[in-house]
């Protein structure tokens, strides 16, 4: 793989309302804004930089973000200050087996409008400087029908500058208005991915698949090289030339909260691909990050627990 020392992840960042023990808890969180904090922390001492885009109001939450993304050694220069948007909110209710349910307010949010609202060649120029692009469904689902077009175009053209596409199926149907809509605009990006993940959960919902060959015949035809196939606690399946293998998830002990178990996986497959990994490391360096995440409560890990990948 080509040597990556900056990566920029687009996508959506909301308020986060967590009932626990009887009491409301306030933080933040994202599918994409998950994978960037796990991304940077694995990443940062082997020189690489990890930026943020996406669009945040003016108001307190979003300065806190701001300021908690910072910490976190994410870049924010690409971030764009709506004058009149807020970020969106969720609520998250999780069961005695980890297994949660959520509930969104994000309709008019300002990571909705942000690429509307940015000069479309800046942009490209800016995004153009990076080796690496990683979004996700939910980064396009969030978007108006002309914005997704316009970022995929602007994809389209920095890649033939040389930078890499990661995608996350991440299927939201409540995000769509139709399953077709959702397939134009997967086939559309997927024709310019490199590495894609695919929760087969997710592609079961799309497309109808009953099995995992359907899915990974449908993206090789799009040209994609690399697919990794997440199967939840499953064993993932990792595409590469025409081969494919099964790689085993890491023995974990009890699960507390399954929040950002795909997203962390992402994360950890990228930060061992991106420093010198092979996909079958990368794939087992996902499954360790992962299965960390999985027995602590929240999306976002302490520093002190994360694993040595």
């Amino acid at each position: 793989m080509t040597p990556i020392t900056r990566v920029a992840i687009i996508g959506e960042c909301m308020v986060e309302l967590k009932k626990n023990a009887g009491s409301t808890e306030q933080s933040f969180g994202g599918d994409t804004l998950n994978t960037a904090v796990y991304l940077s922390r694995l990443t940062q001492q082997h020189g690489i930089s990890t930026s943020y885009v996406t669009g945040l109001g003016r108001d307190p939450f979003s300065k806190e973000m701001l300021a908690a993304w910072r910490e976190e050694g994410i870049n924010t220069d690409m971030v764009y200050l709506s004058k009149d948007k807020l970020p969106g909110l969720y609520a998250i209710e999780t069961t005695e087996d980890g297994e949660r349910s959520f509930y969104y307010w994000r309709n008019d949010s300002a990571a909705k409008y942000w690429l509307r609202e940015r000069a479309i060649l800046t942009l490209a120029k800016k995004l153009c400087q990076h080796q690496m692009v990683y979004l996700s469904g939910i980064s396009l689902a969030i978007l108006s029908e002309d914005c997704r077009q316009s970022l995929i175009n602007i994809l389209t053209l920095c890649r033939k500058d040389g930078l890499k596409v990661a995608f996350d199926n991440n299927y939201r149907p409540t995000l769509w208005e139709s399953a077709e809509q959702a397939q134009t605009f997967y086939k559309q990006i997927l024709a310019i991915t490199d590495i894609a993940f695919l929760t087969f959960d997710d592609e079961q919902m799309l497309y109808g698949d009953d099995n995992e060959q359907q899915a990974i015949e449908r993206t090789q035809a799009l040209g994609v090289q690399e697919i990794v196939i997440k199967r939840g606690g499953d064993d993932c399946y990792v595409v590469t030339s025409g081969s494919l293998e099964s790689v085993a998830p890491h023995p974990v002990g009890k699960i507390i909260d399954t929040t950002a178990a795909g997203d962390s996986f992402s994360a950890g497959y990228l930060a061992k691909r991106i420093t010198g990994g092979t996909p079958h490391e990368s794939a087992l360096a996902g499954h360790l990050l992962a299965g960390n995440v999985i027995q602590h409560r929240g999306a976002i890990i302490s520093r002190d627990d994360m694993p040595n990948i």
